[in-house]
């Protein structure tokens, strides 16, 4: 794994660096005093992690954050920032974390473990490992019935069990069999192998049922479209 950081106040980008370089694995690739030269370095540049501030000059960090947010392939965002006001906005694009200044140790190297396990939440040979408790499941794509953003965690639903994963539905996702999962709702990812019912909502929206488990899942106005063209609707 490698991140950049973008933080104009060169302190923080120094006590960021040494819990980065003392508690994890993660390679700093590049770091940046302003937003604009950050964008043009990830125009050319896949970073698998932005540390990003908010307040800064040219282009606020939010903003970037948005941006990077609308990329194909995105990096996951933590926000860092003395500024707790923009939480929600934060969540909203997906960001995997918000930390507050001044840093807590405990916090930092908490979300660096995080990050560590997203990361050990990979597909080998087709296989999906995901962590329960303290061990590792190994679970075939197709074991999969849904999954749900919940917080700052994904919780992925089989028949039998289901598992609360650190990592954001977007990155979950580009995990996933592209032709078998689809993203029905900000909030939802669903197996389509699995759909057994399609219920008609308000505003000509659908719920959908998977096979063995109870749960409406809806699919937004602003899928709706994409769904009918895959289920043939």
């Amino acid at each position: 794994m490698n991140c950049i950081i973008v933080d104009d106040e060169y302190p923080a980008r120094e006590e960021l660096k040494y819990f980065i370089q003392n508690y994890s694995s993660i390679e700093i690739m590049k770091e940046f005093e302003d937003s604009l030269s950050a964008l043009s370095y990830l125009e050319k540049n896949k970073p698998d992690i932005i540390f990003l501030d908010i307040s800064m000059p040219s282009l606020d960090g939010m903003s970037l954050g948005k941006i990077v947010n609308n990329f194909k392939e995105k990096p996951k965002i933590v926000f860092i920032t003395a500024h707790k006001e923009h939480a929600v906005e934060a969540f909203e694009i997906e960001a995997f974390d918000y930390i507050l200044k001044p840093y807590s140790e405990e916090r930092i190297i908490n979300l660096l473990r995080k990050l560590q396990r997203c990361q050990d939440t990979k597909s080998k040979a087709g296989k999906i490992t995901l962590w329960k408790s303290e061990k590792m499941v190994v679970l075939n794509p197709s074991d999969i019935c849904y999954c749900e953003a919940k917080e700052r965690e994904t919780i992925v639903y089989t028949i039998n069990d289901n598992y609360n994963i650190n990592c954001s539905i977007s990155d979950f996702l580009d995990k996933l069999p592209k032709r078998k999962f689809f993203r029905t709702h900000r909030s939802f990812v669903v197996n389509i192998d699995k759909i057994e019912e399609i219920i008609p909502w308000f505003n000509n929206t659908y719920v959908v049922k998977v096979k063995g488990i109870d749960t409406e899942i809806p699919v937004s106005r602003k899928n709706i479209k994409e769904f009918k063209h895959i289920m043939g609707i």
